[in-house]
């Protein structure tokens, strides 16, 4: 009896502690119920459910004619999830699919595909890679593959969509208009404008099915907003002719970089922005945005020294300045003019053949007791502050005041004449626009919509950043002093039998970057317009050399680079044309652009409104006028030792008349010669190596 009692006791006891432990369980249940029931549930439901982005479209940059400079393509990356797919499906359909994905790739043979997608299989791998950045294209040819149109869940098929940003023209205007990286510093317009590009991701909610598959749940998807498309001020015919000159330049004299800059002069609208810089490998890269950085601007500034001057009325342009033979100096440093000699002439001549003694001296003379009038000039030509173009990157210039530490007596004379002030290409420009403009400053500027799904959301109106650089007097004076530079100056060599040409060299040694003046690194510069009576474009080049350059004169380096991009601006230009019986006949006698074939002179003379019947388009021609003034086609006998100007014709010509100068040509592109390699006017010698580039 005490055993039986004895097991009823512990039976009872077991039974006792089972159904407390129930309770602590449930008590236990119901307090997570109630603590972190909420969690839970949202946990559980995560694990079948997912939030997937859903990336907008980056919106696209075109130029205002609607050509494509920078656009979004998508790209995808595809796997093969082998566990899915049916054995008896995959040994029938093998065969058809590794030979329509050789035909596609054209990568390996179709037998090397098989042997992959056979072992690939019998390891089941559920993430096998087959192809990375396929083309949307090739992907919409995927999908109906055997095996992989079973789609994800039998067929094993799986894609990743990427976007790959693309900049169609490659490097032409490749440092202004950037191109757009995930994970990846952006620069040029895309970095500017990025939030309009960007758009507004979206969001869908799926859900897991049996099998591993996603499915969106109906409702959740909200879609993404598609970014806005830029629309550029870039001609892209104009960026494409500028880039080949200062290519073309730069690789002659084995120069550090160059930046070219065409501004449209009535509304400060940039058509071509050109930033090369030489690599490691010799080659010319868009490395830099050059024409935002500001440098010693050298005897382009001088007009500054004139706009001061004029507007002041302390002198005209026919007043005489002393040169002084080419030397004088301030306080205990001597200033000298590049040739020495230079005597008694009018400001007009000084300005002309850019005398740094005449400058300095009239600057000292009427503002050394009042250095702060002369700086008030400069201000109210906007050049002390950044010009405020629409991309970012511009640096602020650099203008002493009379309080700056390195103020010293000799800066004034020396600021006269583009030293001791730091300014950008941009600005120079800036400034010749607003003489080409009579006296109106424009801002320039790089975009001139906005539109969003085809309609304009934003119009760029041009922007006068001054209404008047000075009175009407003071404008006709600098017009006549740039004019004056290319009809007797420095840039006579320049000056077109076509059209006419305004503007200024200016050459700098340069001091920065821990470059010292010694070195021998010089900046030649040409900045100026045309046609000089009815200002169309401003055009400013800048070209660096290395250390020790033996060519570094702004009318050896610069000068020829405007020569050539206006001249191509002119011939595809249609109704603004100078009559070539307004150009005097010594200016049209001079020039490098005389020499064509007679084929090219019928369509140039037509363009004037002076058609000449010219027998032979294969001869190189010379137009002149006789004795009564009628225009006449003659052969040109090439000069011996000078480059010839091949620009324009076939290739056969081209080669005929280089050739005869002992020359080795070498050829890019198909088609007529659009830029040589050496400059047209250059002293050759036989054996040198001459590129042309050719384009249809």
């Amino acid at each position: 009896m005490n055993v039986k009692r004895d097991i009823r006791f512990r039976v009872y006891i077991a039974f006792t502690c089972i159904c407390l432990l129930g309770l602590v369980i449930l008590a236990k249940a119901a307090m997570i119920q109630i603590k972190d029931g909420d969690r839970l549930r949202a946990l559980a439901e995560e694990i079948h459910t997912r939030s997937t982005v859903l990336p907008a479209e980056r919106g696209n940059v075109y130029t205002e004619k609607g050509e494509l400079l920078c656009s979004t393509v998508p790209q995808f990356d595809v796997h093969i999830d082998f566990s899915v797919i049916n054995e008896k499906v995959f040994n029938k359909e093998v065969d058809g699919l590794s030979v329509e994905l050789a035909k596609l790739f054209k990568d390996q043979s179709a037998s090397k595909y098989k042997r992959e997608l056979k072992a690939a299989y019998e390891a089941q791998h559920k993430y096998w890679s087959l192809k990375h950045k396929v083309r949307y294209d090739e992907y919409q040819q995927l999908r109906e593959f055997p095996i992989f149109k079973l789609g994800t869940n039998a067929g094993g098929f799986i894609s990743e969509a990427k976007t790959n940003r693309i900049n169609p023209f490659g490097m032409l205007a490749y440092r202004t208009i950037g191109l757009w990286r995930e994970n990846a510093q952006t620069v040029g317009l895309e970095a500017t404008y990025d939030s309009v590009l960007r758009g507004y991701s979206g969001s869908r909610v799926e859900q897991k099915m049996t099998g591993g598959g996603w499915m969106p749940i109906e409702g959740s998807e909200i879609e993404p907003r598609n970014g806005k498309d830029v629309i550029t001020t870039i001609d892209l015919e104009i960026q494409g002719i500028a880039e080949h000159a200062v290519k073309s330049m730069l690789e002659q004299y084995d120069l550090q970089y160059g930046t070219c800059v065409v501004m449209e002069t009535q509304t400060g609208k940039i058509k071509a922005l050109v930033n090369l810089g030489q690599q490691e490998d010799g080659s010319y890269w868009e490395d830099f945005n050059y024409a935002m950085m500001p440098t010693e601007p050298g005897s382009v500034f001088k007009l500054v020294t004139l706009v001061a001057l004029f507007n002041d009325k302390l002198v005209t342009v026919d007043d005489i300045v002393d040169a002084e033979g080419g030397a004088i100096r301030f306080g205990n440093l001597l200033m000298k003019d590049s040739h020495l000699g230079l005597g008694k002439l009018t400001i007009r001549d000084a300005f002309a053949h850019s005398s740094n003694v005449a400058h300095a001296k009239l600057a000292y003379q009427y503002y050394n007791a009042k250095p702060e009038k002369f700086l008030e000039h400069v201000k109210a030509l906007h050049l002390h502050e950044r010009t405020g173009i629409d991309i970012a990157g511009e640096r602020r210039p650099v203008v002493k005041s009379t309080e700056s530490k390195t103020w010293s007596k000799t800066t004034l004379p020396w600021m006269a004449t583009g030293y001791e002030v730091q300014i950008t290409p941009l600005h120079t420009c800036m400034l010749y626009n607003a003489v080409a403009n009579n006296g109106k400053m424009m801002r320039p500027y790089l975009v001139s919509e906005v539109k969003d799904y085809g309609a304009t959301i934003y119009k760029k109106k041009p922007e006068a950043i001054s209404e008047a650089i000075g009175d009407a007097e003071t404008v006709a004076q600098l017009r006549a002093c740039v004019e004056e530079v290319a009809l007797t100056g420095t840039a006579k060599s320049i000056q077109s039998p076509f059209y006419t040409i305004a503007g200024k060299t200016g050459t700098a040694q340069v001091a920065d970057k821990g470059i010292k003046y010694s070195d021998g690194v010089y900046q030649g510069s040409f900045v100026g317009y045309f046609p000089a009576d009815a200002p169309r474009y401003t055009i400013a080049v800048v070209m660096r050399t290395k250390k020790h350059a033996r060519r570094y004169y702004g009318g050896t380096i610069a000068a020829p680079v405007f020569r050539m991009v206006a001249d191509r601006i002119f011939a595809a230009s249609e109704g603004w044309a100078v009559p070539l019986d307004s150009v005097d006949r010594k200016a049209r006698n001079k020039g490098i652009a005389q020499k064509a074939t007679g084929q090219d002179y019928n369509t140039v003379l037509k363009k004037v409104g002076m058609p000449v019947s010219v027998p032979d388009e294969n001869i190189v021609y010379q137009i002149d006028t006789d004795s009564s003034n009628s225009l006449v086609a003659d052969k040109q006998n090439v000069v011996r030792g000078y480059m010839p100007d091949v620009s324009g014709m076939g290739l056969k010509d081209a080669i005929y008349l280089l050739e005869k100068e002992g020359l080795i040509v070498h050829i890019e592109g198909k088609g007529k010669v659009r830029a040589q390699s050496i400059a047209p006017g250059t002293p050759i010698t036989r054996g040198w190596e001459i590129k042309l580039e050719l384009r249809s």
